[in-house]
C-alpha cells in the first residue's frame, strides 16, 4: 500500500507524465499503458501526459503512440508498465527523464526504477492499474475508454481468462470493468481475429509442429517461413496457443526467427515452470509463460532439449 501512495504522489509532483511500456507490445502492456494514462488525464487535465513507445504494429485499434521529442523528457516523470527489465523497455529516452516507476506484475528479477510497485500475484498489469485506481477512487477519475483498455489487458493476458493466473478478483475486476460504456463484444471479436495469412500459417504449423512421447511441442517459423505466408513476426503472437490446444501437450515453444538470423521464442506451459529456462535463453517471464532468445538452429535445439526434459521431470514427480 505504502508504494502505491508514494506512486500518486509523485505522479501530483510531476507536470509532464511520459507512460512506456516493452518492446513488441501485446494487449496488456497497452492496456495498462493507455489505461492508466487516460486516468491521470481525466483527474489532471493540465498535466501534459504521453504515451510513447513506437509502432503498436496491428494493435492500433486498442491506442497509438504519441510522438514527443527529447526536450520533452527533460523534468519529467516516467511511468513503465508491465516490463520487468529495463532493456525491454520500448523508447530508451526513459532515461533522459527526472523520475522512473515501475509497474508490473512479472517476476521482479531486475529491479529498476526510483519507485517499483511489482505484483506477481496479480493476472495483468492491467489488473493492477485498475486496483490503483480502486485505491484512490476518492482522487482519480475512470473512464469509458480507461475501462476498454484496461479490460482488453486482462483478457489478453488471461487468455480469456483461461489461465492460472485469473483469479475469483480478476473476474470481479473485469466484471466492473465491463460495466463501463464500450463495446465489450466488438473488442474481444478484434482480438481474436486474425488475417487470411496467418490461417494459411497456422495450417503450416498444424502440419509441421513437433510433439514429443511427453508432452513437449514446438515448431520452427523460419524467415523464409514467414515471406512464403506473408506475415511479420508481430502477427505470430496469435499462433502461440496453437500447440497447446492439441490433447496431450504439456509444454512448448514457438521459435520465430528474425532477420537478423537469431530466433525469439515464445515459451507456454500447463505445469512445468519454464521461466528459469527462460531465463538461460536470455529471457524470461511468467512460471507458465515467457520468453526466450537462440543465436541459431543450434540454440533452438537446446532449448527444445530442455523442454523435454523439464516436461518429463514434472510428469515423473506428478505421477
Amino acid at each position: 500500500m505504502g508504494v502505491r501512495i508514494d506512486i500518486l504522489k509523485t505522479i501530483k509532483a510531476y507536470d509532464t507524465i511520459i507512460i512506456q511500456r516493452h518492446k513488441s507490445p501485446d494487449p496488456d502492456a497497452l492496456g495498462s499503458q493507455g489505461g492508466l494514462a487516460e486516468i491521470l488525464r481525466a483527474t489532471f487535465p493540465e498535466k501534459k501526459i504521453y504515451q510513447t513507445g513506437g509502432s503498436v504494429h496491428d494493435l492500433d485499434y486498442l491506442i497509438t503512440m504519441d510522438e514527443i521529442s527529447d526536450e520533452v523528457y527533460q523534468g519529467a516523470l516516467v511511468i513503465v508498465t508491465d516490463t520487468a527489465n529495463a532493456p525491454r523497455i520500448s523508447d530508451s529516452r526513459y532515461k533522459l527523464a527526472e523520475k522512473l516507476i515501475k509497474i508490473d506484475h512479472h517476476p521482479d528479477d531486475e529491479p529498476y526504477g526510483d519507485l517499483s510497485w511489482v505484483n506477481t500475484r496479480a493476472s495483468s498489469t492491467s489488473e493492477m492499474i485498475y486496483e490503483f485506481f480502486l485505491m484512490f477512487a476518492d482522487e482519480l477519475q475512470m473512464t469509458d475508454e480507461a475501462a476498454r483498455l484496461l479490460y482488453a489487458g486482462i483478457v489478453g493476458d488471461t487468455g480469456r481468462f483461461l489461465y492460472p493466473a485469473t483469479t475469483a478478483r480478476t473476474l470481479e475486476i473485469a466484471a466492473e470493468l465491463r460495466g463501463y460504456q464500450f463495446d465489450a463484444t466488438r473488442l474481444c471479436r478484434r482480438m481474436e481475429e486474425i488475417t487470411v495469412n496467418v490461417a494459411h500459417l497456422s495450417g503450416y504449423v498444424w502440419e509441421n509442429m513437433t510433439i514429443d512421447e511427453h508432452g513437449a511441442g514446438m515448431v520452427v517459423l523460419t524467415q523464409d517461413i514467414l515471406t512464403k505466408y506473408g506475415v511479420e513476426d508481430s502477427e505470430t503472437s496469435a499462433l502461440i496457443p496453437l500447440i497447446g490446444q492439441v490433447k496431450g501437450v504439456v509444454a512448448w515453444g514457438i521459435f520465430v526467427q528474425q532477420p537478423e538470423g537469431y530466433f525469439r521464442i515464445r515459451l507456454r506451459s500447463k505445469g512445468p515452470v519454464i521461466n528459469e529456462l527462460a531465463k538461460r535463453h536470455h529471457g524470461g517471464g511468467h512460471p507458465l509463460a515467457s520468453g526466450a532468445n537462440a543465436k541459431d538452429m543450434a540454440g533452438v535445439e537446446k532449448v527444445y532439449q530442455e523442454i523435454q526434459e523439464l516436461v518429463k521431470a514434472y510428469l515423473s514427480e506428478n505421477a
